[in-house]
């Protein structure tokens, strides 16, 4: 992606580039994108499922600003050449699993009875918010202030993730009391 668009290479090239055979290319992979959703998952989103979320988000949203920025002309060739949304669908659904997780572990440490309907609506609402983000850092790189991100980022899950569990925990109590 270096030399080209991403929508102009070609399996061929990559198994010459690797030294490898058709067959084991396709034996991993079922196309070219999902080597590319491959490659973002190694290099940046199993990298940020290792930290322990609820005491390094911080960090972890750290080192996917910094992968951003050290992978700008990468991305904006991926963006380029698949669109913006499908470069968006990539992160999406990797992130989910990450801010699912984040929900769950704050409700064990909250001791709530939260349903599974409503934590996948806070999961896709908090994910399809830094999914945006994480875009408009490729797309736009005036607003790419790591720093700044990390800072709003954390006010807003640490103001706004609790007292919505809390919130819906006490509406659920009350509803079942009527």
């Amino acid at each position: 992606m270096r030399r080209k668009s991403f929508s102009n290479i070609t399996v061929r090239e990559i198994t010459e580039d690797c030294g490898l055979n058709r067959n084991t290319f396709y034996y991993h992979f079922e196309d070219i994108n999902d080597l590319l959703k491959w490659t973002l998952e190694q290099e940046a989103i199993d990298v940020v499922k290792h930290f322990d979320l609820m005491s390094d988000y911080e960090e972890a949203v750290r080192f996917v600003m910094n992968y951003i920025e050290e992978n700008e002309k990468l991305l904006n060739n991926i963006c380029n050449s698949l669109g913006q949304g499908e470069l968006k669908r990539f992160f999406f659904n990797d992130l989910y699993g990450i801010t699912s997780s984040v929900i769950d572990k704050t409700i064990q440490q909250m001791e709530l009875s939260i349903p599974s309907d409503y934590r996948d609506f806070l999961s896709r609402f908090y994910t399809e918010a830094f999914a945006g983000l994480l875009m408009d850092g490729i797309t736009n790189p005036t607003l790419r202030n790591n720093d700044k991100n990390i800072l709003y980022i954390s006010l807003v899950i640490r103001s706004s993730l609790p007292p919505l569990l809390s919130d819906y925990a006490a509406q659920q109590k009350a509803e079942k009391e009527e």
